[in-house]
C-alpha cells in the first residue's frame, strides 16, 4: 500500500505532494491527533484538486496556496463508501503506518486513486 515507488505516482504527483507536504505537515499531523483523541482510528487525509464528498474540507487550497485541498477523515468513513472494501479493512490495518510518524493521504485526481504515506519531517 506504500505506494512511493509506483512510477505513475512518482512522475506524475510526486512532486505536487511534497511541495505541498512541507506546508500542510503541521497541520495534518495536529489534525491526526485530534481526529484519534476524538476516538477515530486510522486518520486518513483525502487530497484531491477538486471538491470531494469524502471527509471535512481542512485545507482549501486557494487559502494555503498549495496544488491540492486537504480533507480529514478515518478508515470508518472509507469503508462506509466502499473505499476500502470490508473484506480489506483489516488488511489497510496491517499496513497503516505509526499516525505520529506518517500521514496517511488518499490521492484522487480524475481516474487516479491510490493511498501514499508521507513521513512527516522530523521536529
Amino acid at each position: 500500500m506504500d505506494t512511493a515507488n509506483d512510477p505513475e505516482l512518482s512522475g506524475k504527483y510526486l512532486g505536487t505532494i511534497s511541495r505541498d507536504f512541507v506546508k500542510v505537515s503541521d497541520t495534518l499531523k495536529e489534525a491526526s491527533y485530534q481526529i484519534r483523541k476524538a476516538g477515530f482510528d486510522y486518520p486518513i487525509f483525502a487530497i484531491a484538486r477538486e471538491e470531494i464528498p469524502v471527509g471535512q474540507l481542512l485545507l482549501d487550497r486557494a487559502h494555503v496556496q498549495t496544488d491540492w485541498n486537504y480533507f480529514a477523515s478515518f478508515l470508518d468513513e472509507f469503508v462506509q463508501r466502499e473505499l476500502v472494501a470490508a473484506e480489506n479493512k483489516e488488511r489497510f490495518k496491517e499496513t497503516y503506518k505509526d499516525p505520529d510518524e506518517f500521514a496517511c493521504l488518499f490521492v484522487v485526481d480524475h481516474e487516479f486513486m491510490r493511498f501514499v504515506f508521507i513521513p512527516y519531517p522530523e521536529d
